[in-house]
């Protein structure tokens, strides 16, 4: 890939979001030595723009840099995954509790269309996490706070690091479903306890299913 093919945004973002999604589909595995000098030349590129777009990386925790030895995809620990997966259920549950509370009835519309959508997907396991993250970013844009939906992002960005192992369990799927079923029932009831108590059951049991 030559740079003149590359989208007109900051050479470096779109080298981020390029490396990103390679991350994500495991092509550069964790804890694996990032080859600068290769995919500098594979993408025609000087190295400058590249490391800058390891910064950014670096800075969603995809990537790890270490003094003298360079950069390397982010390896995640048991406790690094509890840890995302308790500040992805505050911040998402919260969310949810907003929204049960103040959605216009377009908005719980548009939720259950969402939802009908992820019923479909369950036999289609990409296509269920798509929609699944799909809805939850969502719920989270109509809560309203940039701040929150910001930490949730890159949150879930580490997440995908685990590549999502927890859909794959056996099962898991219709029980993520299941939970998700629980928590559009108390979100058109308008029971903000109710729908942040269950968005945190959901994320209890994707723990559960991911460790």
């Amino acid at each position: 890939m030559s740079a003149l093919s590359l989208a007109p945004r900051a050479l470096y973002e779109e080298v981020a979001e390029l490396l990103r999604q390679r991350i994500f589909k495991r092509e550069l595995e964790p804890g694996s030595w990032i080859d600068e000098l290769k995919l500098a030349e594979e993408y025609g590129i000087s190295r400058t723009p590249l490391r800058e777009a390891l910064k950014v990386l670096a800075a969603e925790g995809l990537v790890t840099m270490k003094v003298r030895r360079g950069a390397y995809v982010t390896e995640v620990s048991e406790k690094d995954l509890a840890d995302v997966y308790h500040l992805l259920s505050l911040l998402e549950s919260d969310a949810a509790g907003v929204v049960a509370e103040r959605a216009t009835d377009a908005q719980r519309t548009e939720l259950q269309t969402l939802h009908a959508e992820l019923e479909a997907a369950i036999t289609n396991r990409d296509r269920f996490f798509a929609v699944n993250e799909q809805f939850h970013m969502r719920l989270l844009e109509m809560a309203d706070n940039r701040w929150r939906q910001q930490m949730v992002a890159d949150l879930r960005k580490v997440m995908k690091l685990n590549r999502h192992s927890s859909l794959f369990k056996s099962g898991r799927i219709e029980e993520s479903l299941a939970e998700h079923r629980a928590v559009m029932a108390a979100l058109l009831a308008r029971d903000a306890d109710l729908t942040r108590q269950r968005m945190q059951e959901h994320f209890r049991n994707g723990l559960e299913a991911a460790t």
